[in-house]
C-alpha cells in the first residue's frame, strides 16, 4: 500500500506537469499521450516493459517482485564510515549531466548488489518529509520508453529505509507496532523508493554546453514537480536529540549522484573490497553475528594510495598534502596510440590526498555522523 501510494503520487504529479507543458493546439488525445509519457518516465525507466498498468497497486506489485529478485541475487556490500564520507563528498561535486554519462558495463563491477551504509542517511525530500536511508540496491534492467524500439541499457536502484532509524513519526511507529502485533513484523530494511538510471553512456560524447543545458532542464522539471507536489508538502520535522547533518535533495537526484560516485570510485580503484574482519572476543554483542564474519559480505574501504619513490638528489621535492578532498568529474583528451587519435573520456570523481589525512568536504558535504 505504501509503494502504491508513492507511485500514484509520482504519476499524478508527472502527468500534471506534462499536461501543463503541452501546447493548446495538440490533438485531443493529449491526455492519454501524457499519461503514457508519465508511465514511461517512471515505470519504463525502472525497467517495466509495456503495456504499463494504470492501477498503482499493479505497479507496486511489480516493484515488490523486483525487490524480491534483487534481495535473492544481490552481492552484499557494507561501506565503511570513511569510504561512505568519501562517496558522499564526491556525490556533492556531481551534476545531473555527469550522471548521464554512466556506462554500466564499464563503471559497475557487479550487476546486482546491495550496499549497506554504516548509519542511516537522513534525506530531506522536496515535500519536506524525511527519509532515513540505510541501504541501496541495484540491478541491471532494460529501460522502455513510449516507442517499442526506444530501449536502453539501464540500472534499477531501490532505496531501503531504516525501520528503527532516527526518523520516527507517530504514524510510522503505529505501523511498525501494528505489523508486529499481527505477526508480520516489518524487516529492518524497508523498501522506500525505486529509481531508473540510464546506463549506456548516452551523453558521454556531448559538448560541455549540451551537458550544462541537460542539467538545467533536469532542474526545471524537478522544480515543476515540486510545485505540483505542494498539496502534500509538510514542514521539516524536528529530529529531537539527533544532531546528524541532513542531505537536502530538492531535485530528487541524490540517489543517482551517490550511486554514480560509489560505482565510479569502485571501478577506479579508489576503494577496496575485502571480507569483514573477525571482531574477536572483545567485540560488542551482536557485532557481525557476535564475532563470526560473514563470508558473503564484502566491506568497502578507502584504498591505500600506491607507494611513490622518494625524491632523489637534485629532484624537485614532491608536494605534501595534509588533507584529502573530492575532485569532480572532468573531461580529458586521451591519446590512444593504437588508434593514433585523441578521444574524449571522463575522469573522476575521485579522492585526492594521502589516505591517512582528514577528508575536507567543504560546505556541501553530504555526510552523516552520530
Amino acid at each position: 500500500m505504501m509503494l502504491a501510494s508513492n507511485i500514484d503520487n509520482v504519476l499524478t504529479e508527472m502527468r500534471s506537469v506534462l499536461l501543463q507543458g503541452a501546447s493548446a493546439d495538440v490533438a485531443v488525445s493529449t491526455e492519454e499521450l501524457e499519461w503514457d509519457m508519465a508511465l514511461a518516465m517512471t515505470l519504463g525507466k525502472q525497467g517495466f516493459k509495456p503495456p504499463w498498468p494504470h492501477a498503482p497497486r499493479d505497479a507496486a506489485a511489480w516493484q515488490v517482485r523486483q525487490i524480491g529478485k534483487l534481495l535473492r541475487q544481490a552481492e552484499v556490500f557494507v561501506i565503511s564510515p570513511a569510504a561512505h564520507a568519501a562517496v558522499a563528498a564526491a556525490a556533492a561535486t556531481l551534476e545531473p549531466d555527469d550522471v548521464s554519462t554512466l556506462d554500466r558495463d564499464r563503471d559497475i563491477l557487479v550487476p546486482t548488489g546491495l550496499l549497506v551504509l554504516p548509519e542511516p542517511l537522513v534525506v530531506v525530500n522536496r515535500t519536506g518529509t524525511l527519509s532515513d536511508t540505510l541501504a541501496y540496491g541495484w540491478q541491471f534492467v532494460t529501460q522502455h520508453q513510449i516507442l517499442p524500439t526506444a530501449q536502453s541499457a539501464g540500472v534499477q536502484v531501490t532505496t531501503f529505509m531504516d525501520r528503527d532509524g532516527p526518523v520516527q513519526p507517530a504514524e510510522w511507529r503505529a505501523l511498525v507496532s501494528q505489523a508486529r502485533a499481527t505477526g508480520t513484523p516489518l524487516p529492518p530494511l524497508v523498501p522506500d523508493g525505486m529509481y531508473g538510471m540510464r546506463g549506456d553512456a548516452c551523453m558521454a560524447e556531448e559538448s560541455t554546453e549540451t551537458l550544462a543545458h541537460l542539467s538545467e532542464q533536469h532542474r526545471e522539471l524537478q522544480r515543476a514537480l515540486t510545485q505540483a507536489a505542494q498539496w502534500r508538502s509538510e514542514p521539516v520535522p524536528d529530529m529531537g536529540e539527533w544532531d546528524g547533518r541532513r542531505v537536502e535533495d530538492p531535485y530528487d537526484d541524490f540517489v543517482g549522484r551517490y550511486m554514480f560516485a560509489f560505482w565510479r570510485l569502485m571501478s577506479q580503484g579508489i576503494t577496496t573490497a575485502d571480507r569483514p574482519r573477525n571482531p574477536g572476543p572483545a567485540a560488542k554483542a551482536g557485532d557481525l553475528d557476535r564475532g563470526v564474519a560473514d563470508p558473503d559480505v564484502r566491506v568497502i574501504r578507502i584504498a591505500a594510495p600506491s607507494p611513490r619513490p622518494t625524491d632523489g638528489p637534485g629532484e624537485t621535492k614532491a608536494r605534501v598534502y595534509h588533507h584529502r578532498w573530492p575532485v569532480r568529474m572532468h573531461k580529458v583528451r586521451q591519446w590512444y596510440p593504437s588508434r593514433q587519435e585523441h578521444r574524449v573520456i571522463w575522469r573522476g570523481p575521485y579522492i585526492k590526498g594521502p589516505a591517512d589525512a582528514p577528508l575536507m568536504v567543504g560546505e556541501k558535504a553530504y555526510v552523516v555522523g552520530l
